[in-house]
């Protein structure tokens, strides 16, 4: 019996996966490198306690919502209520119901390469068509070309990662003000992810008002050292949020995550004080880097993309050709194609094995469109960030 095929639409549409390498140091999936404060797993597990496992979840999540709502209420000029916040398992799922309410067949999303791929990866897994603007030599916002793209494909949906991931550049009020501009001339709907929000210096957030068609994403995974929990939220006008309504499933936030959500926004002093830390460190590793033979990119988030520039030595060889590595190395695909890349000198997978050889797994971009030769680091603790340091200044010599 032949086995049934999935939409034609999907046939080459591969996999969103990072590298999963017993190394000491994992700086390579931009998560926050410190566990939740101390007291918040007790509390959690009090909190549990009196949990209704029986019956479903609260369908609305309407006390994390209104709390959410209080925490950004700062950032949004007019103000915001539980009406204004959609909560979901990760802001990718955020992004699908984006899709799902305003993408689809017949419909179209654009996005500025390079940028974070789940835009594009979930665009397409909703059937929706995907139209690309090109960042320029810098990875920079050529905003007469975004206009002149949005006039031209009139996307339903429009994506702007700001900071931007992999580069971690982030946009400049006026830039996403004449951006939305152009979005609302075409009806479209402009999307604004800032997983990384809370490391910049400012927020579209202040951007958010009831007749403006803008949105804004975030996320538990960064800032408030929850990756594990996989919740993230939208903050936009009512409007969106009703819509949104229609294609969530019934009960799809649990109650776990309800009450481990609730409780972390408790801990926002202690949130605060490890982004200024982390961005302190942002500071201390790109100085250093400075004086490393590599290329980088000014980052406002918790990572810092650059790209070795130094002949390669220091690595062994015999690793680039270890199956056990290269499985799990989401930038290559097999054995052949290191060995090829390696032989063509491409210093970005050099570095990235020499790394690792010394227990250092930072994110290889190598084969990513327009970022050859790029690696990205996630930012850690101190003694992260000095190893990593350290290894790389090892492996340049």
């Amino acid at each position: 019996m032949a086995r049934p095929n999935v939409r034609s639409s999907l046939d080459l549409i591969p996999g969103y996966h990072s590298a999963q390498v017993d190394v000491e140091v994992r700086l390579n999936t931009n998560e926050s490198p410190e566990p939740p404060p101390s007291g918040f797993v007790d509390a959690l597990k009090e909190s549990l306690d009196s949990l209704q496992w029986n019956r479903y979840p609260d369908r609305e999540a309407r006390a994390l919502r209104d709390r959410i709502a209080q925490v950004e209420s700062p950032l949004v000029g007019g103000g915001i209520t539980a009406a204004n916040i959609c909560v979901a398992n990760g802001s990718n799922e955020i992004l699908q119901s984006l899709c799902l309410a305003y993408g689809g067949p017949g419909r179209s999303v654009l996005t500025f390469e390079p940028t974070y791929a789940l835009h594009q990866h979930i665009a397409q897994v909703c059937g929706t068509d995907v139209k690309q603007v090109e960042r320029d030599s810098e990875f920079q916002l050529d905003l007469n070309q975004a206009i002149a793209a949005i006039v031209e494909h009139r996307p339903s949906i429009t994506f702007l990662c700001s900071p931007n991931n992999p580069t971690g550049m982030v946009e400049s009020s006026s830039t996403v003000r004449a951006v939305l501009d152009a979005v609302e001339s075409v009806d479209g709907l402009l999307v604004v992810d800032e997983a990384y929000g809370q490391f910049a210096a400012w927020s579209a957030l202040s951007l958010i008002e009831e007749e403006r068609s803008i949105v804004v994403t975030r996320t538990y995974s960064k800032t408030w050292s929850a990756a594990a929990l996989r919740l993230g939220y939208l903050v936009a006008p009512t409007w969106v949020i009703e819509q949104l309504d229609k294609v969530l499933l019934p009960y799809h936030l649990d109650a776990v995550t309800q009450a481990a959500g609730l409780l972390a926004l408790e801990y926002q002093s202690e949130m605060e004080q490890r982004v200024a830390e982390l961005v302190g460190e942002r500071t201390r590793v790109s100085a250093a880097l400075a004086d490393l033979h590599v290329q980088q990119w000014p980052s406002e988030a918790n990572f810092i993309l650059f790209r070795p520039l130094s002949p390669v030595a220091a690595v062994d060889t015999a690793a680039l050709t270890d199956t056990a590595t290269l499985t799990d190395t989401a930038a290559l695909t097999d054995r052949a194609a290191l060995t090829d890349r390696a032989a063509a000198g491409n210093s970005g997978d050099l570095v990235w094995q020499g790394l690792v050889d010394r227990s250092v797994l930072v994110r290889n971009c190598s084969s990513w469109p327009r970022l050859s030769g790029c690696l990205r680091v996630t930012l850690g603790t101190t003694a992260e960030n000095t190893k990593f340091l350290d290894a790389l200044g090892e492996v340049l010599t």
